[in-house]
């Protein structure tokens, strides 16, 4: 059975999204500025060549250590779980053919049919709570791991339930100072992680924790 995984973006004062980044503005990326923030903060990753290839932005990125990073995040990868609203906002932005490629269980309220994107990606809609979505997504990822992409609310069930493997941050020199706080709600006594590897980029600082 493979590992089970959070990795994010974060700001230095530890959020994942900025005020404002909700699908009421989502059109409007001067409220709050809160495109500016978030584009800021995940600068490392958009002018990478395999990112930019996986969202058919166009060949000519950057290659390098956090590239290679970046293959072996998703190579690794044989199932993701997400909150309804990351697949909301990311239902408006990513291209025809999904970035992941595997199955993805989005953990939500509402009862739908799986939605099958080109290029292998299908959403699959959990009504049954994070437990069950984490064993679907076991099942689904055979060897290899299982992500938990966001938010912070999905990623801090996660924490608390207790299996999270590890952590993989990309730390971005950013303040937001208001938005959706990853470290919050967490239940006490917490899991404990040691630092694995540090990637050192000017834009954010990748960091990897496994649990102790």
């Amino acid at each position: 059975m493979g590992k089970i995984f959070v990795n994010i973006g974060l700001s230095l004062d530890g959020y994942m999204a900025p005020e404002g980044m909700t699908l009421e503005h989502w059109e409007q990326p001067e409220y709050k500025n809160w495109a500016a923030k978030w584009g800021a903060m995940m600068s490392w990753i958009l002018n990478q060549d395999y990112f930019r290839q996986t969202h058919k932005m166009g060949s000519g990125g950057e290659t390098g250590e956090v590239n290679d990073m970046l293959r072996k995040t998703v190579e690794r990868t044989g199932a993701s779980i997400m909150g309804k609203r990351m697949f909301d906002g990311g239902a408006r932005s990513w291209p025809e053919e999904a970035p992941f490629h595997t199955p993805v269980y989005v953990l939500t309220h509402e009862k739908r049919e799986p939605w099958v994107r080109p290029g292998g990606t299908t959403f699959f809609f959990v009504n049954d709570g994070p437990e069950r979505a984490l064993e679907l997504a076991r099942e689904a990822a055979g060897d290899r791991d299982v992500r938990i992409a966001g938010g912070a609310d999905v990623v801090q069930q996660y924490l608390n339930l207790g299996v999270v493997d590890e952590l993989e941050v990309a730390l971005a020199p950013v303040l937001f100072n208001d938005g959706r706080r990853l470290f919050e709600n967490l239940n006490e006594p917490g899991p404990a992680f040691r630092v694995e590897s540090v990637l050192h980029d000017p834009r954010a600082t990748h960091i990897r924790y496994v649990r102790q």
